[in-house]
């Protein structure tokens, strides 16, 4: 009989576990609209013995969608072992929306789905099938997977297992599933007292081999790790300022979607000298002005700081599940009227995180507390949610279409679990030629949701316009104002706004 066997979470992975309360589930989601493709029954609904024996098809590509939680004895500490009596009923479900299947219902049906935690006995993912859109053409796949199992890059990954870039209908014979036996509490508590027994010899080990390494390279990022850990325990030290859009969470979620041609904000990035992030952030950073300036509050006065994580994952960890990702801290410039100067802001602030690998301060937390008991990570992660309002995270995806048994996906619209305290999370995923915009919120704190939706169109337009503006100001300045060395010949196809010789291009 094959020995038992398990996988024990890292301390970033139980730190998504800890923070989970019954009012702040901690599940990523995403909201895929597609073509009902060769799903579509004869009754004009979706197949969904054929849906379900495609993602059959695929799980040995996906071990963690077949692995439930466990708990060691003593400290805790949560780990993965196989699920013997899996159900893939209970993760694939089918719903369909009432007739004429707007996406209005899709909306609402959306925003309650969301809100419910998984169920923390069984694998922890569902995807929920609609059917109904578009009069039967078009369905749609809710798909909700716990934080502690993926990040944005592994999503990305997980999201062309589920998809496939083929348009091609047919489905392959799944592999057979064969759990393996799961253990038991004495045989985790042996493992655990063993593996406490071992830390100090593994500490003092992973010391020698970190040192041993490029000594000059290792003295410099010794100095950049203690800076980053400097700031991150300023911002900590520092309260946010309070805001109507934080406060205790309520069970309750809103949750709302925007497409806009991603080709519109790669022509700003080029003319601004920026990064596609930083267009994003100042395009927040407008809405956010707008919309906290209609609920009676100056922006002016607020110290307002957003999390964006940044992706971490080494070569060794490609196509894993898992978290390895960290955060930047950014202060969001809502007292500034002109767009332009809010996007050079905030752009020199990122390209200031970047040289300084202010990322390196969570990442070193992280790496610390795999040798901290879970009760303790707990108590640090609550700490740390305290310096920032809100999340904005952006995941770049395929740029070629996908398919599930041959229908086109046309749009997926991510959903970030919002940090305790922040009423308001946005995510992006960009997919051929879409930026698509997923906005999930706490419903009693943020129950306008689709006012600050149009806030966020009106100050992208903003932006675009104010561009075209300074454009059009250079191109029409007199002579004399020219550079006298430049020839007319020599200028270029599209004049730079503005001097940014420390911004990077995404």
């Amino acid at each position: 009989m094959a020995r038992y066997a398990y996988d024990r979470l890292s301390a970033q992975d139980v730190s998504f576990l800890v923070s989970e309360s019954d009012s702040s589930p901690m599940h990523v989601g995403a909201l895929a609209v597609l073509e009902a493709g060769a799903l579509r029954s004869a009754e004009g609904g979706i197949d969904i013995a054929r849906y379900r024996g495609a993602v059959e098809s695929v799980l040995h590509w996906i071990p963690r969608y077949r692995q439930k939680l466990a708990w060691t004895p003593v400290d805790r500490w949560p780990v993965w072992i196989d699920d013997r009596h899996f159900d893939l009923g209970y993760h694939v479900r089918h719903l369909s929306l009432p007739r004429p299947g707007t996406l209005e219902q899709l909306r609402e049906l959306s925003s309650r789905l969301l809100a419910r935690p998984l169920d923390r006995s069984r694998p922890l993912w569902e995807i929920w099938v609609i059917e109904g859109l578009a009069g039967g053409e078009q369905f749609a796949l809710l798909n909700k997977i716990h934080h502690c199992m993926i990040d944005g890059a592994a999503g990305t990954d997980l999201s062309q297992i589920l998809l496939s870039p083929s348009a091609n209908p047919e489905i392959p014979e799944p592999v057979p599933y064969l759990p393996r036996p799961e253990p038991g509490q004495l045989e985790l508590l042996g493992d655990a007292v063993r593996r406490r027994a071992a830390q100090p010899y593994r500490a003092l080990k992973a010391a020698v081999d970190w040192l041993g390494e490029a000594g000059e390279d290792r003295i410099g990022d010794l100095g950049r790790r203690a800076s980053a850990l400097g700031e991150l325990a300023s911002w900590s030290l520092q309260p946010i300022s309070e805001t109507p859009i934080n406060g205790e969470l309520s069970p309750y979620r809103h949750f709302d979607w925007l497409t806009m041609p991603l080709d519109d904000v790669r022509e700003l990035r080029r003319v601004l000298e920026c990064t596609v992030n930083d267009i994003v952030l100042a395009t927040v950073a407008g809405a956010l002005r707008r919309y906290l300036f209609r609920r009676r509050v100056d922006p002016a006065s607020l110290d307002f700081r957003i999390s964006a994580p940044v992706n971490v994952r080494k070569e060794e960890n490609r196509n894993s599940m898992g978290n390895h990702v960290s955060s930047w801290i950014l202060p969001m410039p809502l007292g500034e009227v002109d767009p332009l100067k809010q996007l050079e802001t905030i752009s020199a602030r990122t390209s200031d995180l970047k040289r300084s690998g202010s990322a390196l301060g969570i990442e070193t937390v992280m790496a610390a507390a795999e040798w901290l008991p879970a009760d303790v990570i707990a108590r640090g992660v609550g700490l740390a949610q305290r310096s920032v309002n809100m999340i904005v995270t952006n995941v770049p995806g395929p740029q070629f279409p996908l398919y599930s048994v041959g229908g086109r996906l046309l749009g997926m619209y991510p959903a970030v679990p919002l940090l305790p305290g922040g009423g308001l999370g946005i995510a992006l995923f960009s997919y051929e030629g879409k930026l698509c915009w997923g906005f999930n919120a706490d419903a009693e704190l943020v129950p306008d949701l689709p006012a600050f939706v149009d806030d966020l169109r009106s100050s992208f337009e903003e932006l675009r316009s104010a561009t075209v503006t300074r454009f059009m100001e250079r191109r029409t300045a007199p002579p004399e104002l020219e550079p006298p060395q430049r020839k007319e010949a020599d200028a270029p196809s599209v004049i730079p706004l503005r001097e940014a010789p420390n911004a990077a291009s995404a």
